[in-house]
């Protein structure tokens, strides 16, 4: 069975960590080509991965990498505000409510059936944090194609600007409003898929490199 880890730096098992930077590494850089640095040729992490990520990780009942994302505070540094604030038509949304989703990433192994069920439920994930912890709010930067898919999924959501080219690839900002009615918004379009989450121990530090 599909579990949900909800960890950060501090906290989690090294090996969960691990498989998700190496799964980054094998999709961002290996398959989408994108211009990263890969830590011991093994692991992609960037500067976000610091002390104010939170990551979701979902796992099989054998601790393997299904999917994960990156939540950044956006009173922090952050990837729309730092690096594509043009791609908002007004101010960026930050405020001690809103976090940016980040590196929304399905494993690379997945088969095609099961990419859009892993995806489902990582999107689930995300959504029940929120309630959880009093997020109102998320932002993002998407591909065009993955940016039609969110706006699809039937939760409140909308493009923060007009979608511009950048390096080959058409790039847009969105943001989503969380409320207690998301969840049935989501199970009316077939998304809402939930999976227990847990915890994880304090790990030692300096695991990661």
């Amino acid at each position: 069975m599909a579990h949900l880890l909800s960890t950060d730096l501090q906290r989690g098992g090294d090996a969960a960590l691990r498989a998700m930077f190496a799964a980054r590494k094998a999709v961002f850089i290996d398959l989408l080509r994108w211009d990263l640095p890969a830590v011991d040729e093994q692991f992609e992490i960037d500067a976000y991965d610091n002390e104010n990520a939170h990551y979701l990780i979902l796992v099989d009942g054998d601790g393997k990498h299904l999917g994960s994302a990156r939540l950044l505070p956006t009173l922090c540094p952050h990837i729309l505000g730092d690096l594509f604030p043009h791609l908002s038509a007004g101010p960026v949304p930050t405020g001690p409510n809103i976090l940016e989703i980040t590196r929304f990433c399905l494993d690379r192994s997945l088969r095609a059936a099961d990419r859009r069920v892993v995806r489902n439920q990582l999107i689930t994930g995300i959504v029940d944090y929120a309630l959880a912890a009093g997020v109102e709010r998320y932002t993002g930067v998407a591909d065009m194609g993955w940016l039609q898919q969110i706006l699809g999924f039937g939760w409140d959501c909308r493009p923060l600007g007009t979608p511009v080219t950048e390096k080959g690839d058409v790039l847009g900002a969105l943001e989503i409003r969380i409320t207690p009615e998301t969840p049935a918004k989501l199970h009316a379009a077939g998304i809402w898929s939930p999976v227990p989450t847990i915890g994880s121990e304090r790990r030692a530090a300096g695991a990661i490199g």
